[in-house]
């Protein structure tokens, strides 16, 4: 059972990996897994203690992805209503310098509310209306994926992992924001002045291509419909204070982080309803979930679902504890275990890693805000940048960007920046943790 179990794990990470060469979306192998990781422990052991063990774990996978398709849905809810505009308007610099630094802390701080994926596409996508020319452009956007990796992680709401650890209760918010936030801006900060020393002090003129690209957008944008700029400010208000509304709810009710999300969603939902009460069914069916569920990527959605289950199958039948055995016995060190995972995460992806830690190490030998965790919320978190395959939000925006921003534009170019950055944020941790924290 167990080599069959190592076998599909490997080949499903494989396929995840090379998903660009194999041209097959990274959700299909990871449900598979799921499905054939658990069948194979069903086939091999008492089918009453296979049902009781996926019901334990399979309440934890869901709550993550409601978590995630909720905060997803409120995100492109605001942005039906154009509410992220006014960061638009906000940056009005065109200084180069000025204007890497005032993007990259405006998506640093944006990553904490509504999480990193969210946080670089938006700001890809505002930057393709001040930055004209693609290859200028891209490295605003791929240092908008490195403040965005390091901005999700000192908040529960900016990181899938981070989230993650949340849910679990492997970590608190107080105490994620109190230790993480120095070492996540310092990683941010880094590279983030090394490169605003090296670009040009001019903007270069955009391309016969890039003007295209731009024509072709401003025709799109016209086809949809206004909104005013009440409307606009009322739904960025409602979406960032929703948002916000979450660990409170939390807090306050000691109910997972998924309910607070669904009254957040909720909340928005019935405010954009409010909003276009008095319009025709075209008009308010544009602003409302419905189409706004049509934008949500719901195949990470399923990667996610895929991916957890499978990791779960592995902790069900004991093989993560095993592994987890022998990294241990590797690397004594369980911080220099966190930085391990950190570097692997660049190449692998980081959800299922942090899966499999919270599989192998267990609450009752690292309890909450143990900086087994704390640490790891940041490896995992901001390693996923040295290569811009790590991350989501490095996958994201290539997408966007996919004529300038590939994986060896991106390795040559940022990978060395973003390797300084988070190795410079990862030393300042440890002595915070022990002699300021």
């Amino acid at each position: 059972m167990s080599i069959v179990i190592i076998i599909t794990f490997i080949i499903a990470y494989a396929m995840i990996i090379f998903e660009a060469k194999t041209k097959l979306d990274k959700a299909i192998p990871a449900l598979l897994a799921a499905a054939i990781i658990w069948a194979a422990y069903a086939l091999n052991t008492e089918i009453k203690v296979v049902e009781t063990s996926l019901v334990e774990h399979i309440s934890g996978v869901a709550g993550i992805v409601f978590f995630v398709w909720g905060a997803l849905t409120i995100v492109e809810l605001t942005a039906a209503h154009d509410g992220f505009k006014l960061i638009t308007d906000f940056i009005g610099t065109r200084n180069p310098r000025k204007l890497i630094w005032v993007t990259s802390m405006i998506t640093f701080f944006l990553a904490a509310i509504i999480d990193n994926l969210t946080a670089a596409i938006v700001m890809t996508a505002l930057l393709r209306n001040i930055v004209k020319n693609a290859e200028e452009r891209a490295f605003f956007a791929c240092m908008a994926v490195v403040t965005a990796n390091a901005g999700g992680t000192w908040s529960p709401l900016g990181e899938i992992t981070t989230t993650m650890l949340w849910s679990g209760g492997q970590i608190s918010i107080a105490n994620i924001v109190k230790e993480m936030f120095i070492p996540s801006l310092v990683c941010a900060l880094v590279p983030l002045t090394i490169l605003g020393f090296t670009l040009k002090t001019k903007l270069a003129t955009p391309t016969e291509q890039d003007l295209e690209e731009i024509a072709k957008k401003q025709a799109e944008e016209k086809q949809t419909l206004p909104t005013s700029a009440k409307d606009r400010n009322i739904m960025l208000t409602v979406c960032m204070l929703a948002l916000l509304f979450v660990p409170v709810f939390k807090y306050f009710t000691h109910l997972p982080p998924y309910m607070g999300m669904i009254c957040s969603l909720g909340l928005v939902w019935l405010t954009s309803e409010f909003l276009h009460s008095n319009k025709d069914h075209e008009t308010r069916h544009q602003y409302s979930v419905a189409h706004a569920l049509t934008k949500v990527n719901t195949t990470n959605l399923f990667f996610f679902l895929g991916i957890l289950l499978a990791v779960s199958g592995m902790e069900a039948t004991h093989i993560l504890k095993s592994w987890g055995d022998w990294l241990f016995a590797a690397v004594p060190n369980i911080l220099a275990v966190d930085f391990v995972i950190g570097l692997i995460s660049a190449v692998v992806d980081n959800v299922p890693l942090v899966a499999g830690m919270q599989g192998m190490y267990s609450l009752a030998d690292y309890p909450i805000d143990h900086p087994l965790w704390i640490y790891l919320s940041y490896t995992a978190g901001t390693g996923g940048s040295i290569l811009v395959i790590g991350s989501a939000a490095g996958v994201g925006v290539m997408g966007q960007e996919p004529r300038v921003i590939t994986f060896g534009w991106f390795f040559r170019k940022i990978s060395l920046l973003a390797l300084i950055g988070y190795c410079a944020g990862a030393v300042v941790y440890l002595p915070l943790k022990w002699w300021v924290y």
